[in-house]
């Protein structure tokens, strides 16, 4: 009786398999990178980037303004840093 082929064995299904699961796994990968509009996986979609109420730079630099906190001249210049 000739001996069995090498693949017939207890582990023989593996690796046939294997290039199915690096590619399931290397898709999984791209779709969390590209898939989610470049955030990562553990970035909710429903939670904001800064953790300061979503509010943005602009929109904080503006109500210091309002309040008198910074003067015309300080808010022209720190509205240009910030756009650029």
């Amino acid at each position: 009786m000739p001996p069995e082929p090498v693949w017939w064995g207890p582990m023989g299904f593996f690796p046939m398999a294997m290039p199915f699961v690096l590619l399931i796994i290397l898709v999984l990968c791209l779709y969390f990178i590209f898939g989610r509009g470049g955030r990562p996986p553990w970035q909710n979609a429903d939670r904001p980037y800064s953790q300061g109420g979503g509010e943005s730079a602009l929109d904080i630099l503006k109500k210091r303004y309002a309040r008198g906190e910074i003067t015309r001249e300080q808010f022209e210049q720190m509205r240009r840093d910030i756009q650029d």
